[in-house]
């Protein structure tokens, strides 16, 4: 067999991914759309989609013009001969975990290395090194400067927990952002990236004519793999997972949308694209199946778990609930609302236009679905993982036992469950927490509304099995058994589950008593 071309797995440096033959998917026409143009970008995209590539890839171009770039889209659209002086600032190398003190030596350490290379001299004995960075600017010939910043967020972030260092941080950044405005001529490209998106606060309010392309439908696939892409650029690898999993290859790219797939960027809910760090990690080791290589890397986020310790989407009842979101204005970092952050950080993403600038919102993938219910699990156990309650082997249990062993687990997971934080009040509680226990095991389930009186039951399915559970709350003294006969009946009438194609469809009608904090009976229909 022909050796396979290397997976460019942890490679941020576009010339050095190009000069090892790394595969590199071309989206370098996407690229010139944006350098062509004279201005200043923003771009803010989550973790693990390949933003310090895209911004060695815009150092590459500008640095060196076509050098890097053959056979690629861009070598018969870029006509510049000139090269630029290039400075590239990765924020994230200035945090301000350790002080305000250090965090401007950082900050000015950071200008001194990346403006000396083009004759820029710090006088310690001078004034401010935003001062002598506005002189040596002036001088500067017109047009001739590109500034790349990777991470700008990455100082405020870090600095979240506490308000006073946050505004002296913010402080020294709009200071570093005003002399950009100020001396607007020198520079012919500036391209900012990031996590989330504050553009209309006060940290990128001193530049002058910012342009934000994170939402432009033009720019919905610059980073992340579309389906097309996949089946372009890694197909022998697709095929050689295909071998090491026994499946067709049409069918595990199917399973690899499903499992990595489903993030969208741009305003009009079109444009889907796959992670980038989980696809090449499996296609890196396809025999290991397709974990959760993106939220594993780094996904239980500071600035998620944090913000799920408080605000509307800490109830796990938010988990199967609609959410819409309005696209039009960029707070402050500190006043994003809960659905902002879990929306620029990846863990929801836009699903459809429902009108003008609102969307709706959803999980991108079975992988972020996951994710999150584990979140909401350990929330609702204060802490505790289910095996730790009983309630571990939830897989086990709808691939291999009977209805009654699900009862049985089901019980463990609810009496364990915190009821102060989080009190079970209606069907709408139980449908949800059952929801989120499965889908914190990894299994894939959905909720479905009857049309006539908008009941919804839970259906999941495990291998060959086909699970339909409808259920029903019993309060004080209303009769359970009545209560059972009603959940048959509905099971019976709404016909859950009949389209499924699974061998074993097991319907199953459970009644749960408030008092009881269990299931208090269940019916196999």
């Amino acid at each position: 067999m022909e050796e396979l071309r290397l997976l460019s797995l942890g490679t941020s440096d576009f010339s050095a991914l190009r000069l090892k033959n790394q595969i590199y998917v071309d989206k370098s026409a996407l690229v010139y759309k944006v350098a062509s143009r004279t201005g200043k970008f923003l771009f803010v995209r989550p973790r693990r989609f390949g933003k310090s590539l895209l911004i060695s890839t815009f150092e590459s171009l500008f640095k060196f013009g076509l050098r890097d770039f053959k056979g690629l889209a861009i070598e018969k659209l870029w006509k510049e001969t000139k090269t630029y002086n290039m400075v590239r600032l990765d924020f994230s190398e200035i945090r301000a975990d350790f002080g305000l003190d250090k965090f401007k030596e950082d900050l000015r350490d950071r200008l001194i290395d990346n403006l000396s290379p083009f004759g820029f001299r710090y006088d310690s004995a001078g004034p401010s090194i935003f001062c002598q960075f506005s002189a040596w600017l002036k001088k500067q010939e017109p047009n001739s400067l590109v500034l790349l910043i990777d991470e700008y967020d990455t100082p405020l972030s870090s600095c979240l927990n506490d308000p006073e260092l946050f505004n002296s941080v913010q402080d020294a950044l709009s200071d570093f952002y005003a002399v950009l405005k100020s001396n607007d001529d020198a520079l012919r490209f500036v391209f900012i990236t990031g996590i989330v998106n504050c553009n209309k606060g006060r940290l990128l309010s001193e530049l002058q004519e910012l342009k934000d392309i994170s939402l432009d439908t033009t720019f919905g696939g610059l980073l992340g793999f579309t389906k097309g892409e996949v089946e372009e650029y890694f197909y022998p690898y697709l095929e050689t997972a295909s071998r090491a999993l026994n499946l067709p290859v049409f069918e595990l790219l199917e399973k690899v949308i499903k499992q990595y797939g489903g993030f969208c960027f741009e305003r009009s809910a079109i444009e889907k694209v796959i992670a980038p760090w989980s696809l090449l990690n499996f296609l890196a080791s396809p025999r290991n199946g397709l974990l959760d290589y993106w939220f594993e890397s780094g996904g239980k986020a500071s600035a998620l778990t944090e913000g799920l310790k408080s605000g509307s989407m800490s109830d796990p009842e938010e988990y199967g609930r609609e959410k819409l979101i309005s696209l039009s204005g960029s707070p402050s970092l500190e006043s994003l609302s809960d659905l902002a952050l879990l929306t620029q950080t990846g863990y929801l993403t836009i699903k459809a236009v429902k009108y003008g600038d609102t969307v709706f919102l959803d999980y991108p993938n079975l992988e972020v679905k996951k994710a999150m219910a584990q979140l909401y699990v350990e929330h609702l156990l204060r802490g505790r993982s289910p095996g730790q309650v009983g309630a571990g082997p939830i897989v086990r249990v709808l691939s291999e036992n009977s209805a009654e062993s699900l009862v049985e687990i089901l019980n463990h997971f609810f009496v364990a469950i915190d009821y102060q934080r989080n009190p079970i009040k209606d069907e709408a509680s139980v449908r949800t927490f059952n929801q989120v226990y499965f889908a914190g095991a990894g299994l894939e389930s959905k909720v479905v509304t009857g049309a006539a009186n908008g009941r919804s039951d839970l259906e999941v399915k495990v291998n060959d099995r086909h699970w339909t559970l409808e259920f029903k709350v019993c309060r004080g003294q209303e009769n359970p058994d009545q209560k059972l006969e009603e959940a048959v009946e509905q099971l019976k009438l709404k016909g859950y589950g009949d389209d499924s194609s699974s061998e074993n469809l097991i319907k199953i009608a459970l009644v749960f008593s408030l008092e009881d904090r269990k299931f208090i009976r269940w019916k196999e229909v």
